[in-house]
């Protein structure tokens, strides 16, 4: 299997007028993965039933929801980890920043080295344009 991907034509940044254009790889998604199919293949690696996998997969979400609301790094070893960030509007001062400036919050995730290392090996594959 290979990572997809096609070609974009995007201008340069911070030049009026866009520059001289370049074109980029931009990954294209192969399909999607559900709960029921990952339980599936998590099977083949585990003495555990369907039933237990997707509960800990459940459970899982369920407390990285509660660890990541409550200001937590939750780090799943191989795997990643998961942390909060911020965005607001800037002050002035420092005495004048208040809540109201923060105008939403995301989750970033950071791969573990498995998973990294893996994508610095994985092969591309150039889809066709239609």
């Amino acid at each position: 299997m290979a990572i997809k991907f096609n070609l974009v034509e995007k201008p340069q940044p911070g030049v009026a007028g866009g520059g001289v254009k370049k074109w980029y790889a931009s990954a294209k998604a192969d399909g999607e993965i559900s709960i029921d199919e990952l339980t599936v293949e998590i099977e083949k690696f585990s003495a555990l039933s369907e039933a237990d996998i997707r509960g800990v997969i459940i459970a899982l979400e369920n407390v990285i929801i509660n660890q990541i609301v409550n200001g937590k790094i939750v780090r799943l070893d191989k795997l990643g980890s998961f942390y909060p960030s911020l965005s607001s509007e800037g002050a002035t001062y420092e005495t004048d920043f208040n809540v109201s400036l923060i105008k939403g919050a995301k989750i970033n995730y950071r791969p573990g080295k498995r998973i990294s290392e893996a994508l610095k090996v994985a092969k591309f594959q150039k889809v066709k344009r239609v």
